[in-house]
């Protein structure tokens, strides 16, 4: 898999029918990305390679690292110029507002898929605020979205192997797009480009090709965007963070079916 380069072909076996044939098979690539944090490592995340500062960027965010941009002292890669590790520097009076979050380094992320304890969400309840209310959009101009987000994805149609989230504004114009092997750090890079790019601001709506989960409610949360659509259900758990969060949660299942499970206020219906 070479640089720029995210995908690898392999021959498979294809078999319809009974009949079988020799056919070259693309699937997408995923490699670790070290982030460290003041000079100690924090997190290793298994992603496809590509935008490595704003996924790093947007993971902080998430994590509750940072609030804003001006919050890194230096963010790039290591000295050796690895693709897979980023170096993050934080200032030092942000470093003293967030010593119990540092001191959690363990090479898994708050946000990592199977983390789901207790104590940990009252953890994430804490740095999390509920939306504010305002943003409103006729149900129509959602499935244009949706279909917005897979005429923009690369990798899929090639591989079906990624996830891809897709950021609009209150107009519904694009904020930032991002594909990825992973759906959280597909999430990570979108909210990562906004953020470094001091765009977040005008986040309203998330689109995601992948099942909402509380995880993605929290990163969605600490970007302070309100409304979250999707192609699959989303967990009992993504609800009940959404509903606290006055967050609007709901999945379509074709071009004319929205299920709307909570914060129904803020779409518009015949």
């Amino acid at each position: 898999m070479g640089a720029g380069n995210n995908t690898v072909t392999f021959q498979s076996l294809r078999c319809i029918s009974g009949s079988c044939r020799v056919s070259p098979l693309e699937l997408i690539g995923e490699e670790p990305l070290l982030i460290r944090i003041d000079e100690k490592p924090y997190s290793v995340v298994m992603r496809t390679p590509g935008e490595e500062l704003f996924h790093a960027a947007g993971f902080c965010l998430g994590e509750g690292i940072v609030d804003s941009p001006d919050d890194f002292m230096t963010i790039g890669y290591c000295k050796d110029l690895d693709p897979n590790v980023i170096d993050i520097r934080l200032k030092p009076e942000r470093r003293e507002k967030i010593p119990d979050l540092l001191e959690r380094r363990s090479f898994v992320s708050q946000t990592s898929c199977g983390i789901c304890g207790k104590e940990l969400i009252k953890d994430l309840y804490q740095i999390l605020t509920p939306a504010e209310n305002g943003f409103e959009v006729e149900i129509t101009r959602i499935f244009d979205c949706i279909n917005n987000l897979y005429e923009k994805q690369h990798y899929y149609p090639r591989t079906r192997g990624s996830h891809a989230a897709l950021i609009f504004d209150d107009q519904l114009e694009m904020v930032s797009f991002a594909e990825d092997v992973g759906r959280h750090n597909a999430l990570d890079k979108a909210i990562g480009k906004a953020f470094m790019d001091r765009k977040l601001f005008k986040a309203s709506l998330l689109v995601l090709s992948s099942r909402i989960s509380y995880e993605l409610v929290q990163k969605a949360a600490r970007a302070h965007l309100p409304m979250m659509i999707s192609k699959s259900r989303p967990t009992a758990l993504a609800v009940e963070m959404g509903q606290t969060l006055n967050m609007t949660l709901a999945c379509a299942f074709d071009e004319s079916e929205l299920l709307i499970v909570c914060g129904e206020n803020r779409i518009m219906r015949k």
